[in-house]
């Protein structure tokens, strides 16, 4: 879950024109989202422009990139919104706790993970000098495990109050065993262990007693400190796979740095490579325990409640060399700079100065323009007029350095037995007139010229004379497109891995882009080119190093799109920031020779299989990761674009819904709800509407009822002068049986915005949607559970993680919650929106609301809506008949208020024998709570108190025996006994 801007912190990002959101202000995502952590402090840094009327590739100058990589754009968060101050936003905060939280979360449902955490650190304590057995530390450490690990297992089965002192006494134990880590004793070590090491665990394990405690900040809080007390133990040992997923992707940099310097040392003498090695790992270990505990304290302090946003904390490369070495590359380019710069030019992709390469001047310049054009004086005939030196040259890494399952993708025997085939098909081009094979679409024989350079790329392991060949391939195929021989040739399994190879191997970015444009094309005339892709990569290592590219990287993005691999090769926690960037700077067309393609295109493909093609434990984190690197704006922005592109967006928002719903609020204050229903409209036509209508639907599910209002204001105001309840009615008779439920409520809602005592056709029309759907005798299980989350939208209560909580309030009210589940949450963090933000005028808009729904299904409704939810409730059908007992019980409390003395007995006549039998002792207790609630509001406020039967022995059973759990039994038992008593309040 790394920050995006480490991603773009490797090389300055291209600028490009803001997106707008909606037509209103948006409120921006933390400054920590997709951007340079040093363009905090350098607004004014700037990306030269270049133009994109041709590309230029030049043997004397190395590019910094393409012309349709480096669009003049800037990113999406203003310079504003990177100012340190605002408070932290709600939706990365709840993404960050979820990511911590799951991760420890497993120490309680994960019995193997448990028992490695225990085996880490018991190994601490196994250490101890013997003498020193009895320690205090130790004593309280151990005992602190081991009554956190009975919890673990006892949960379910462990009385609450128990329960809560036991957690209490472990904390206090592991707390004091985390105290040992002060700052007079952090270097120092108890009984030959070092504090540091100590703390770590007694944190690690406070983390999992919070998490016991339901208290997932400050859970999190915890595991942060256990990177920030010792953030090598932690890393290298404690919790190695959290520290590559949370804090690795923000030092990857480093990282580089520090695998390029080994690649320097490699052919340095024996005992020179040793100490210079030992001396570049101490700088690395240094600087990477640096960044680690910045950046655990940054994310502490994300989880301060009311806390400013705080900066972005900036791990820069060593600032001192630790030894001087010289850069080897293809063209012998030799620098005296120190090696903190050379590796910073070589990670950071800076534009360098080159000393001429082995080609001779005259060669000249290979420009490729729209008209795919080519420089007659690119290459001289022979391939040979190469004048590279054998003793500059890199050798091409030919074992299995980019698939790590693979063997030698091609042993040299055999490379050279099939190239040698080749020749067979070369005749000298001297025998053709030049002028005129030029412009022919295929050539009756393979130049000579052709033949040296693929026999070259599959046989030679200097890097060199393979980047040269490529020029040379390149050359032929765009002199004779659709040349069938040369692409026989070129679509070879073991022509295509040797491209690959050297795409792997070289730095040029030149050649990279070749190579790209070449396997795009190939790929566009041979569908069975990107099996061998894939096969030669499977875990996609090139693309990943491609992808991290400065100018290559949307190119690469193309190539990946081409090539369709699937999740289960994208395992890799890089992968979610790297496409996020595509997806932010990918708004401009890339072209491989003659293939097109958007590689926002690409992005969405890669993010649909990141985010829905593994397992659901997976799928979520990954969404998650989307979530807490900002990519909610981004992706709103796409919703505002192309059809296509649209619909890709609002899938893939679903997705982060469904991982996090706590983003809800941030969509519905800052998603365009004119595009929003736009993309409602022209799916529906096309019948692809269904995530856009699923995503409005969850943006209805918020926690305050009038933020939902607020909300359905919008909706109905948001597109200009058209009729929105008219569009949802249209939409109503075409939508399929699974969406008219949803739709019949959205639509309900927005009727209700109006006067509710006037008649409206939109009104009956939904209602009567409502009650076909909730016929269970014509719908399948789909239309079923659509059915009961419309009820749950008609309730309109839902918690901060959009969850229906109707029925927990209606519990409470009939004194159910209160009796049964006192001090079922002890220790939970409160972090309760509604008493910090709610005020009187809010609570009584909300309950306005509440009312003015009760009145219009009752006055609407009539017979025929009642009949149809006691009629599920009848049908015993789980989710639908629960939802639909919730909907009469919040119902009923508002019979009160309807002015027709004549509806109220028809209410009752219809619900009450129902009511009754869910009241017997085969149904869940909560479902008799709501049916006893229900029936007393019923009877009350009915008017039929007098003409009520007596109750039979059974019914008067059922209701003592709930007398236990709720008052309201205890009314109706004294109801029906004709002793009348007051309404509880």
């Amino acid at each position: 879950m790394a920050a995006f801007g480490e991603y773009s912190a490797q090389c300055p990002t291209p600028e490009r024109p803001k997106h707008k959101l909606s037509q209103h202000e948006k409120k921006p995502l933390p400054a920590y989202i997709c951007h340079d952590p040093k363009g905090l402090s350098s607004p004014k840094h700037k990306v030269e422009k270049i133009s994109s009327k041709s590309v230029s590739f030049s043997p004397q100058h190395k590019r910094g990139g393409s012309a349709s990589e480096r669009s003049n754009s800037k990113s999406l968060v203003s310079e504003d919104s990177r100012r340190v101050g605002p408070l932290m936003d709600e939706v990365a905060i709840g993404a960050v706790i979820a990511v911590l939280s799951g991760y420890i979360g497993r120490y309680v449902k994960d019995d193997i993970f448990r028992k490695t955490i225990r085996e880490k650190c018991s190994s601490l304590l196994d250490r101890r000098r013997r003498k020193d057995a009895g320690d205090e530390v130790f004593v309280n450490m151990e005992l602190g495990m081991k009554k956190i690990d009975r919890l673990v297992e006892s949960q379910g089965t462990m009385e609450q109050a128990r329960m809560i002192k036991r957690l209490r006494s472990s904390i206090e134990l592991l707390s004091i065993v985390a105290t040992s880590n002060s700052k007079t004793s952090r270097d120092a070590s108890t009984c030959g262990v070092p504090n540091s090491h100590l703390s770590a665990c007694a944190q690690l394990y406070l983390a999992v007693a919070y998490k016991l405690q339901k208290n997932d900040r400050v859970s999190s809080k915890h595991l942060l400190q256990v990177f920030c007390d010792s953030p090598n133990f932690a890393r290298t040992y404690l919790l190695p796979d959290l520290w590559e997923h949370l804090f690795l992707p923000h030092l990857l940099h480093v990282k580089i740095w520090y695998n390029t310097g080994l690649e320097f040392l490699s052919n340095e003498a024996h005992g020179e490579k040793e100490r210079k090695t030992k001396v570049h790992n101490k700088i690395y270990n240094e600087k990477i325990d640096r960044g680690t505990i910045l950046f655990a304290q940054y994310y502490k302090q994300w989880l301060k409640v009311g806390a400013s946003e705080p900066p972005l904390p900036n791990v820069s490369l060593p600032s001192r060399p630790s030894y001087r070495l010289s850069r080897r590359s293809s063209d012998s380019f030799v620098s005296n700079s120190s090696i903190n710069q050379n590796l910073f030019k070589t990670v950071f992709g800076s534009k360098l100065e080159q000393q001429p390469s082995g080609l001779d001047d005259q060669n000249g310049v290979l420009r490729i323009t729209t008209g795919l054009e080519i420089d007659e004086k690119l290459y001289e005939d022979e391939y040979k007029s190469s004048s590279v030196q054998k003793g500059d040259r890199v050798f091409v890494r030919r074992s299995s350095q980019f698939g790590k399952n693979e063997a030698q993708l091609w042993p040299a025997s055999q490379r050279l037995d099939y190239f040698q085939c080749l020749s067979c098909r070369f005749i000298p081009e001297e025998s053709f007139d030049n002028s005129n094979r030029r412009h022919k679409n295929a050539s009756a024989v393979l130049s000579r010229n052709f033949v040296g350079a693929i026999t070259t790329i599959g046989s030679s392991d200097i890097l060199s004379d393979c980047e040269f060949a490529i020029r040379v391939i390149t050359k032929a195929w765009l002199n004779s497109p659709g040349d069938p021989l040369i692409q026989e040739a070129l679509t070879q399994p073991r022509v295509v891995q040797a491209m690959l190879e050297v795409l792997f191997s070289s730095t040029n970015d030149e050649i990279l882009e070749l190579i790209i444009s070449i396997l795009a094309e190939l790929i566009g005339r041979n569908g069975a080119i990107k099996q061998i892709i894939l096969n030669s990569d499977p875990q996609l290592e090139i693309f990943v190093r491609l992808l991290r590219s400065t100018s290559l990287f949307l190119k690469a993005a193309v190539l990946l799109y081409l090539s369709q691999p699937k999740a289960k090769q994208m395992l890799s926690s890089e992968w979610v920031p790297l496409i996020l960037r595509v997806l932010e700077f990918g708004d401009k067309l890339q072209t491989l020779f003659t293939v097109q393609c958007s590689p926002q295109v690409a992005a969405f493909y890669a993010l649909d299989q990141l985010l829905t093609g593994f397992d659901e434990d997976k799928n979520l984190e990954n969404a998650r990761q989307v979530l807490s690197l900002g990519g909610l704006t981004l992706l709103m922005a796409r919703i505002e674009g192309e059809v296509h592109e649209r619909n890709n967006a609002v899938m893939i928002i679903s997705c982060c819904i469904r991982a996090e719903g706590s983003c809800r609020s941030f969509l519905a204050d800052n998603i365009n709800k004119t595009s929003l229903l736009e993309l409602i409209v022209v799916g529906s036509k096309q019948n692809s509407s269904g995530y856009a209508l699923s995503v409005l639907a969850e943006l209805l599910c918020l926690e305050k009822r009038t933020k939902t209002l607020n909300f359905l204001r919008g909706l109905k105001d948001g597109w200009g002068g058209i009729n929105v309840m008219h569009v949802f009615f249209i939409y109503l008779e075409k939508a399929p049986p699974e969406e008219r439920p949803i739709v019949a409520v959205i639509l309900l809602l927005l009727d209700l915005m109006e006067d509710p005592f006037k008649g409206s056709l939109y009104r009956s029309e939904a209602i009567q949607a409502l009650v076909t759907a909730l016929n269970c005798q014509t719908c399948d299980d789909r239309v079923q559970q659509q059915s009961a989350r419309a009820l749950y939208l008609l309730g309109g209560h839902f918690s901060h993680s959009g969850e229906p909580l109707m029925e927990n309030s209606l519990l409470e009210k009939a004194g159910f919650r209160e009796i049964c589940f006192e001090d079922s949450y002890p220790g939970k963090e409160n972090v309760v929106y509604d008493s910090i933000h709610k005020n009187v005028e809010e609570e009584e808009e909300a309950e306005s609301w509440q009312k003015r729904k009760a009145l219009v299904l009752f006055n609407n409704g009539y017979k025929n809506l009642l009949s149809a939810l006691a009629d599920t409730i009848a049908n015993g059908i789980p989710c639908l008949a629960r939802a639909s007992l919730i909907t009469i019980s919040w119902m009923s409390t508002y019979l009160d208020l309807i002015e027709d003395t004549m509806l109220p007995p028809m209410v009752f006549s219809i619900l009450r024998p129902q009511l009754l039998q869910s009241l017997d002792y085969g149904k869940d207790v909560e479902e008799r709570v709501l049916a006893s609630y229900s029936l007393l509001y019923l009877v009350k406020y009915s008017g039929c108190v007098s003409d009520l039967p007596s109750l039979d022995k059974d019914s008067l059973t059922h209701l003592r025996n709930l007398s236990l759990v709720t008052w309201t039994a205890n009314e109706l038992i004294a109801i029906f006994s004709k002793r009348s008593l007051p309404l509880r309040q």
